[in-house]
């Protein structure tokens, strides 16, 4: 029997009861959206929240699209509005021909912000690699930004010239990252020697979201690609001395199984920035 044949079958005073007890029908999760931008096909998601001023700008990290944000950009909506993309070549966003390094992916970002009409300042959230093109985002345009989260990002000199990879490193690399990604992790390197050589950003709220299982099972993998040297320890953890550090029993993707800690953050930088 069908749904609509049931529900005629019903007396009057159970379908009002049963409406109810179940209330209304829960509104559809927001999907992305696919357009032609610059003559490319880019893929995003927006939700609009017409009584905020506050944008909050989501980049994800290497290989992660759209979906890797989970419910983190849904939570948020009820606060701001709320973008996420897909990076050239990630998902249903076709691939470009520049370069991948920080400063062109920071710039693409910006020219779609502007298509849309989203108005600086952002409160720019970025996960692991997209953390790294955040930072450049914030050095570059300090104007254009209100704070930023890191979620369990790259910082600069973190990850080495891939030059200096091990050799099944690199091979491993070529063979199982699309061309895309292999071309973001060649520009890693050169991203953060770009962030260093611009101004700091100390003045502005910043989040540093890490995650540190606590789990006796948790290998940490590096593949050779990491400086693990004390010095580099010390750099990264003296670039930002008046960012909030919160550390997270989580994974290394953050708002898929702690998306409320993400939210909370993102509340917290909006709050102090205004």
């Amino acid at each position: 029997m069908s749904r609509s044949t049931f529900s005629l079958s019903l007396p009057l005073s159970a379908l009002v009861l049963l409406c109810l007890v179940t209330g209304p029908a829960p509104a559809a999760a927001p999907v992305p959206t696919v357009e032609t931008i610059a003559g490319r096909q880019l893929e995003s998601l927006i939700i609009r929240h017409p009584a905020s001023k506050d944008v909050i700008v989501f980049e994800g990290g290497s290989r992660n699209t759209i979906e890797k944000w989970g419910v983190v950009p849904q939570l948020l909506a009820r606060d701001a509005t709320v973008f996420a993309y897909n990076r050239p070549g990630y998902g249903h966003s076709e691939a470009a021909p520049t370069p991948r390094d920080g400063r062109t992916v920071v710039e693409e970002l910006r020219a779609v912000l502007r298509h849309k009409g989203l108005k600086p300042p952002y409160v720019l959230v970025g996960h692991s690699l997209g953390g790294l093109y955040v930072q450049l985002f914030a050095r570059a345009y300090p104007d254009e930004v209100k704070g930023l989260v890191l979620v369990d990002a790259l910082y600069p000199r973190m990850v080495k010239r891939t030059a200096d990879f091990p050799l099944y490193s690199r091979l491993a690399g070529r063979l199982a990252f699309s061309r895309t990604v292999w071309r973001e992790i060649e520009g890693i390197d050169e991203t953060g020697e770009q962030i260093l050589a611009l101004d700091g950003i100390d003045d502005k709220p910043i989040v540093r979201l890490v995650n540190q299982p606590q789990s006796a099972t948790a290998i940490a993998v590096d593949f050779g690609a990491f400086r693990m040297d004390e010095e580099t320890r010390r750099q990264v953890s003296a670039l930002y001395p008046k960012a909030k550090k919160v550390v997270v029993d989580s994974s290394h993707q953050m708002a898929l199984t702690s998306p409320e800690v993400v939210a909370a953050a993102v509340r917290d930088v909006m709050a102090a920035a205004d």
